[in-house]
């Protein structure tokens, strides 16, 4: 107990309390509920803390332990509080008081904070990057641009994507909504392998895992001509924001338009939510952007926002 919080770590019989407070918070999404967290609990000491103050609960922060840092989250897109409609700004200023100390008492010496973007949040959210400014003096440490589509704007496409779109409805491309994974998942990994020498973060078997999860969350969309898939486009869906996920094409594919082709279905089907999340266009912890991939990205008329990381010692 630490002035008028009262600091409880993270344990499996928390699970339906921290879940509840996870569908009632302004700034949480579906990755913050503990079947998305724990996939990778193998790869991960999870250090996630609860706040309760006069025997209720406050406030959430998703995290894990390395050393002694603790990291909110590496696992996840993003992490930071949780915060309800009850926390106001001073109770959170309070709220990092008690955990810094709560965390040194502990032997932590770091905290790595990685806030959830504010086109997540239902309602504003910022009252934590307020106070770990104002309370912890955290430094911005890492900076990525991911590039965000406001659906509700009418995009407007730049010509090259609005020719591929036409290619695409001229050559007989289709797109379906596809609940099989692994038929998309082999194309994945040779594209990403090819491109970047890289892997999916997730793989076959956890792809499959959170899909039969959260099923409405994550969305498979391919496109198809003359019966063979050309690409595929996995979303995740939450109450603001669809976002491309994972994107990958045949060389083929990419003269036919499918990625235009899947990227339409999509905006038509969720033109009721507020923003596209296109992802993010850096490498090497921000320092790089990948100029080719931002501007595919702007030119279906999305522009800038910052993916951000902060840390403070303790």
């Amino acid at each position: 107990m630490h002035d008028d919080f009262d600091i409880r770590p993270y344990t499996p019989v928390y699970q339906p309390l921290w879940d509840a407070y996870v569908e009632r918070a302004r700034n949480a999404t579906f990755l913050f509920k503990r079947a998305y967290m724990d996939y990778h609990a193998d790869r991960f000491n999870d250090s996630s803390l609860l706040f309760f103050r006069d025997g209720r609960l406050f406030a959430l922060l998703p995290a894990h332990r390395v050393d002694n840092t603790l990291y909110s989250h590496r696992g996840l897109t993003y992490g930071g509080l949780l915060m309800d409609n009850r926390v106001t700004a001073a109770a959170t200023c309070r709220l990092f008081v008690a955990l810094n100390e709560w965390l040194r008492q502990r032997g932590f010496n770091k905290v790595v904070y990685k806030p959830v973007p504010w086109m997540y949040h239902r309602l504003p959210a910022e009252e934590d990057l307020y106070a770990i400014f104002g309370t912890c003096g955290a430094q911005l440490t890492q900076r990525s641009i991911g590039t965000v589509l406001c659906l509700q704007h009418q995009p407007q496409w730049r010509k090259d994507h609005t020719q591929r779109l036409r290619r695409a409805l001229r050559s007989g491309v289709t797109v379906e909504r596809q609940e099989h994974m692994e038929v998309f998942w082999p194309l994945l990994t040779q594209h990403l392998q090819a491109k970047y020498g890289a892997q999916p973060v997730h793989s076959l078997q956890e792809i499959l895992l959170l899909k039969r999860r959260f099923p409405q969350q994550i969305v498979l969309y391919t496109a198809q001509r003359n019966g063979s898939i050309m690409g595929g486009i996995v979303f995740y869906v939450t109450s603001q924001v669809l976002r491309s996920q994972y994107c990958a094409t045949l060389t083929e594919g990419q003269q036919w338009g499918v990625t235009e082709a899947i990227y339409a279905q999509a905006m038509q089907d969720y033109a009721a939510w507020p923003y596209l999340d296109f992802g993010t266009s850096t490498e090497q912890q921000g320092l790089w952007l990948n100029e080719g991939l931002i501007a595919h990205k702007e030119g279906y008329g999305g522009r800038a926002v910052c993916f951000d990381t902060y840390s403070w010692n303790l």
